[in-house]
């Protein structure tokens, strides 16, 4: 369920009227509901907790990745999220944004030196370390700190998850996590290390999932590898499941698993794990929160196809063009019954800017407002200035009040971030 309903003919988030908005704002813009924010938070966090989980709350670190908006974050740290970032950026972020050090957790692959020092500085709640060479250098940076470093190793399960391959995360071809049976050596070699404690698991096989089955096979890897770990003496209270459970971009299409479905199956095969689990939603979190809002600027009969040419492009959303990635497309003021057969494509200098080939869908017109819906997540934080186009605005929505939380920068303000080298201001 969203917020981002029809009253009298006119598509509104939630009391707020898209055409107001534009009239305020300008298009393109992305726009956010509080109200659908905190309900996913509130469903996935009611899925996941005790009793169902064993009694143990959960940490639920939002992936800041999915949406690093202050606001956005702000909104989720009030509900009291941790959050689970890659970059020493989303760690300044999520801090700036109210959420504790302590629910904290660094992920990612390429951590460097300078972000684990930033990291260890602040006493996250935990570091999940991809690889051999990252616990010996984690080791190495925290005991120069006079710091000790909780440490989840990220463990590849070599499970398919059924999703699209460039967010596939779990195979063994994948560069993410060390290969879940060379785990017991990799807990050996870190006893060894000082500056570091390892004391959980974490696992993440992809995102947008829609099938439970591969979740399941991980999990119960991650529980088998948990019991080898405390057989050989590893002190292992923590557990990291990651993210990954997908959302609806099709209206048409069958609804992914629930949370609740996902809470049940997890509570069944963590069920004598005994420890403190940490899930890091994002896509779940703001992927339905979230709508980019466009104009029509002219609709462009080709020789075989129509097209609806808009104002917004693939450098203000890039996952059509990336992924292939569908988005329901709605008209603000849908004109009646009236429907249409069209490619929807942007302006910019590129045939990857399309954003839906021979779409069925309301009638549009030159002037008309439509948005894409399902795009609160990897969609403005990905927006670029491809072309020399200004970075789209965000706003939030709450009830009837809303803020720009991102304003459109000047044309002058994006030329400035350039440098013109003294040589080329020189007379010859």
């Amino acid at each position: 369920m969203d917020h981002f309903q029809y009253r009298d003919g006119v598509l509104h988030a939630e009391d707020v009227s898209l055409e107001a908005l534009a009239a305020e704002v300008g298009t393109p813009f992305y726009c956010y509901s509080t109200a659908t924010l905190e309900r996913h938070f509130d469903v996935f966090q009611k899925a996941v907790s005790p009793p169902i989980a064993g009694g143990t709350a959960p940490l639920i670190a939002y992936a800041v990745k999915a949406n690093p908006n202050q606001a956005v974050i702000a909104t989720l740290a009030r509900k009291g999220a941790g959050a689970d970032v890659v970059s020493v950026g989303e760690l300044k972020r999520a801090l700036a944004a109210g959420i504790p050090a302590s629910r904290i957790v660094f992920s990612g692959v390429g951590k460097t030196r300078e972000e684990m020092q930033a990291a260890l500085a602040e006493d996250i709640f935990q570091f999940n370390v991809e690889s051999h060479a990252e616990a010996e250098l984690l080791s190495e940076t925290a005991a120069a700190m006079g710091k000790v470093a909780k440490v989840a190793f990220r463990v590849n399960p070599d499970v398919d998850a059924g999703t699209h391959a460039k967010i596939s995360t779990g195979r063994a071809e994948n560069k993410f996590g060390i290969a879940i049976d060379t785990a017991p050596a990799a807990f050996a070699r870190a006893k060894t290390l000082p500056g570091i404690e390892a004391v959980g698991v974490a696992v993440h096989i992809g995102s947008q999932l829609t099938d439970l089955a591969p979740l399941e096979r991980a999990f119960t890897r991650v529980g088998e590898l948990i019991a080898n770990l405390r057989a050989g003496g590893h002190a292992i209270s923590r557990a990291d499941l990651g993210g990954g459970l997908g959302v609806p971009y099709l209206s048409d299409q069958p609804d992914p698993p629930s949370p609740a479905s996902y809470g049940e199956m997890m509570a069944r095969v963590t069920k004598d794990w005994d420890v403190c689990l940490t899930f890091e939603p994002g896509r779940l979190i703001t992927g339905n929160a979230g709508i980019l809002v466009s104009r029509v600027v002219r609709l462009k009969e080709g020789k075989e196809r129509c097209f609806v040419i808009i104002d917004a492009a693939m450098n203000d959303l890039i996952r059509p063009s990336l992924y292939d990635a569908w988005h329901d497309i709605q008209a603000v003021r849908p004109r009646g019954n009236e429907q249409m057969r069209a490619d929807v494509v942007g302006p910019v200098c590129e045939t990857g800017d399309t954003f839906a080939e021979q779409r069925d869908m309301a009638r549009l017109e030159a002037g008309d407002l439509m948005v894409f819906r399902t795009a609160g997540a990897y969609s403005a934080t990905m927006a670029n200035s491809y072309n020399s186009r200004l970075l789209t605005p965000e706003v939030m929505v709450s009830g009837d009040r809303w803020a720009q939380i991102r304003a459109r920068p000047t044309y002058e303000q994006l030329i400035a971030q350039d440098t013109v080298p003294d040589w080329l201001n020189q007379e010859e």
